[in-house]
């Protein structure tokens, strides 16, 4: 199983992100490399002081030796909490990139993507993959880096000793490269399989979190837990599989390793026999032999970290690189003003990854104030309309125009900073009742909040609470009816400076005798702000008001007119009506 080369590029493009700490990096870099030079030097006093003193009888040389040894003991000390702070602070620094950078693009992502990229996924990338980078950076460089400058400086000490001896203890060196990069080539796939495992397992969580009503309401209790236990069982047999990868190669480095201390033991000992090597230098050799076989071991065991965090770094940059499909054209101009006047010529739109078209050659255009109601059985496009206006979706075929100009010409933001919308599923954040309608307009003064609550009838409920406005929503506004949490949302759209106002069947939740009122305040609104309003109809009430009726079905306009007229002309039209009648609709 091969490692896929981008795991590896991936990583690299993380390593080019320390630039921008190059100063906590270079910090890192210069303890590291002042912690190196400590730890060499210190095998040269204990021969010093064997050889100088302990030999020689000079209690003068060993009490030198043995403060030199302090001092390079405290140094030792300091140079490897400043490595360790500084490569801490230059890798939290890049995490914090690299959240923010993994957000924004999130938040700039088109709804095709959103649409088929599992919300587990993208927090198990946000969080888990992100801290295995980071984890990489602060640990398992600092040990790889820490090591290559440990194994080059100690080869050359050792070689200026005893060049024979030298090239023994050195023979494990390529022979543990060789392993550890076998290691990494072919088990890159095998930790990114365990962040994969790890994304399923996190799905399954969330999907029961925000079910769990209804895995109560139909005791589904034991199924749940053993699906999740399932997802579990995999998730530890991809890890054992990675244990077993390290068990096949780290025992072979472990021996030879061991292997290579019996032979200078034995050598040097032989030598020091013959009066060819002093105590001394046998126990300065010895020493640096741990410095030797440290290093090989600090990598081996970084190996499994850097294979991870390859595998992490490519899963975050999936995201980072996605390709954002709705964005603003070259030239791209501002949306100031709207005369009303909305064009669908021909449009013909396919979801991504659809095998049928959502709409097939949609015609029409409106006029100035005009109420238009979108009415159709489900699936039958109405709700696509909606999305093409703001750009949610751009056309497949054919083009939507305002005023004339295709709504492709201006910028997003302006564009949909003036439609305002309401969707038909209920969407609050965490925060208070005012907050939640501000949303769009933080600025917005307490009057001007209360005076859209009032319009989408919510007002008199929340001047009940206790705390008011102030009040705190539960999460995805948990504690409000469906009722409420629509009206908080008409609120919320109403407080926005639109001059198209969408309503996606914002009033399904809500009582008839409540739609009524909220419908009576908006039909002001549309008159004096809306140059369109459109409508995506459920109650045969909204329907008779409207100016303009769009017949929808499979995609297709397949009649429009007002209510009277369709009555007369369209059996689908009379169809619905009657379905609704039945479901105790009232005309």
């Amino acid at each position: 199983m091969e490692a896929e080369p981008s795991s590896l590029a991936s990583l690299q493009r993380v390593l080019r992100n320390l630039g921008t700490y190059r100063w906590l990096s270079l910090g890192a870099l210069v303890s590291l490399l002042l912690l190196t030079i400590a730890n060499a030097i210190t095998p040269q006093l204990f021969r010093w002081g064997i050889d100088q003193g302990i030999m020689k009888q000079d209690l003068r040389i060993v009490l030198y030796s043995a403060a030199a040894m302090v001092v390079a003991a405290v140094a030792r000390g300091i140079f490897n909490f400043g490595q360790s702070f500084w490569a801490e602070a230059a890798s939290q620094g890049v995490a914090y990139d690299l959240r923010n950078r993994i957000f924004s693009k999130i938040q700039n992502l088109s709804f095709s993507y959103h649409d088929q990229a599992q919300t587990s996924q993208l927090l198990t990338r946000v969080t888990s993959d992100i801290e295995q980078i980071r984890a990489f950076l602060s640990t398992s460089l600092i040990q790889v880096i820490s090591s290559i400058v440990t194994l080059v400086s100690i080869a050359i000490i050792l070689l200026i000793m005893n060049w024979q001896l030298a090239l023994i203890t050195l023979t494990v060196v390529p022979l543990a490269g060789w392993l550890l990069s076998r290691f990494l080539t072919q088990n890159g796939q095998l930790f990114r399989q365990v962040q994969e495992q790890l994304s399923d397992l996190n799905a399954v969580l969330q999907e029961n979190l925000l079910g769990v009503r209804v895995v109560k309401a139909f005791v589904r209790e034991p199924v749940e837990t053993r699906r999740y236990t399932a997802m579990n069982d995999t998730l530890v047999e991809a890890n054992l599989k990675t244990i077993r990868a390290i068990r096949r190669t780290f025992p072979t480095i472990f021996f030879l390793s061991n292997l290579v201390t019996l032979v200078v033991f034995g050598y040097g000992g032989a030598r020091v026999i013959g009066q060819a090597f002093s105590i001394g230098e046998l126990v300065a050799f010895t020493s640096y032999l741990l410095f030797i076989l440290q290093p090989i071991l600090l990598i081996g065991f970084a190996a499994p970290a850097i294979s991870q965090s390859a595998a992490s770094a490519q899963r975050v940059y999936e995201v980072v690189d996605a390709a954002i499909e709705i964005r603003d054209r070259p030239n791209a101009v501002p949306f100031l003003t709207c005369g009303g006047r909305i064009t669908f010529e021909n449009v013909s739109f396919r979801y991504p990854g659809a095998t049928t078209e959502a709409l097939k050659a949609v015609s029409f255009e409106t006029k100035p104030k005009e109420l238009i109601a979108v009415l159709g059985m489900t699936a039958s496009g109405k709700s696509t309309i909606m999305n093409l206006i703001p750009r949610f979706y751009d056309v497949t075929d054919g083009a939507v125009r305002i005023d004339g100009r295709d709504v492709r010409d201006f910028t997003l933001a302006s564009l949909r900073s003036h439609i305002g919308i309401v969707f038909q599923e209920t969407t609050l954040f965490s925060g208070t009742l005012r907050e939640n309608i501000a949303y769009a307009k933080p600025q917005a003064t307490l009057e001007q909040v209360m005076e859209v609550a009032q319009t989408a009838q919510i007002h008199d409920f929340i001047m009940e609470l206790p705390d008011r406005y102030e009040t705190l929503v539960g999460e995805r506004g948990i504690g409000l009816s469906g009722g409420q949490k629509q009206r908080i949302a008409i609120a919320r759209t109403l407080l926005t400076d639109y001059s198209i106002l969408i309503l996606d069947d914002s009033t399904s939740a809500v009582d008839a005798r409540t739609a009524a009122q909220i419908q009576a305040a908006l039909d002001e609104l549309m008159q004096q702000r809306a140059c369109v309003t459109f409508v995506v109809a459920q109650r045969i009430s909204t329907v008779r008001n409207a100016d303009r009726i769009l017949l929808m079905d499979k995609g297709q306009l397949v009649d429009q007119g007002t209510h009277e007229e369709l009555m007369q002309t369209s059996p689908l039209y009379g169809v619905i009506l009657e379905s609704q009648v039945k479901q105790g609709a009232k005309v």
